[in-house]
């Protein structure tokens, strides 16, 4: 499959994933959702609970930002291994939440969207991209970067959100990032010494 198409095939999934589950039942949405307690026995919650969110301003929200990424990456074409990054991240950040005892659970599409801003981010940067593309790349890492350092979801792993009155999961948003940073390296380190197929769109 083609790079720029995996891209969008994955936001296409994870927009289309998270309105069904909005709809499901509640034994459904938690038989789905990541607990930190008893998630090896049910390994697919690594996947699903990021399409499980909470209420509808989180799930607009989330929505929003993804069709942000899914514009970027119609416009700036990211090759395959960028998508293959994406989706690796995606179990990993969730796993890497147990460093954390203070998170009991994690739901919503924000850390896979950080995840995949720096995998995008750092393609853009230093992988095989079109012309014109850096300055878009060091615009989103940077970004990101300050947005997770405001954050420090390292020592704020779960924080309240005095708007929505719901629990915020930095500790997601970080190890989205960190994932999202190592994949997307050597993604983009291999899409650049293979430059031909990795950057058709």
């Amino acid at each position: 499959m083609r790079g720029t198409r995996a891209w969008l095939l994955l936001c296409v999934l994870h927009g289309v994933a998270s309105m069904l589950m909005w709809w499901a039942r509640e034994p459904a949405v938690q038989a789905l959702t990541w607990h930190a307690d008893d998630w090896p026995s049910h390994a697919w919650t690594l996947w699903t609970s990021a399409w499980v969110h909470l209420n509808t301003p989180h799930l607009i929200g989330n929505q929003l930002a993804l069709g942000a990424l899914t514009a970027t990456g119609w416009m700036r074409r990211p090759p395959l291994s960028a998508a293959l990054a994406w989706a690796l991240s995606w179990p990993l950040l969730q796993a890497s939440l147990i460093l954390w005892p203070q998170v009991g659970h994690a739901v919503g599409l924000s850390g896979l969207l950080h995840a995949g801003v720096a995998v995008l981010g750092l393609h853009l940067l230093m992988g095989a991209a079109p012309r014109g593309a850096r300055p878009w790349g060091a615009t989103l890492l940077g970004g990101l970067l300050f947005k997770v350092m405001l954050e420090r979801g390292w020592y704020h792993p779960v924080v309240l959100n005095a708007d929505t009155d719901l629990p915020v999961v930095q500790a997601a948003h970080l190890t989205g990032v960190v994932w999202g940073v190592l994949l997307g390296a050597l993604s983009a380190f291999w899409a650049r010494r293979a430059p031909g197929p990795a950057t058709r769109p």
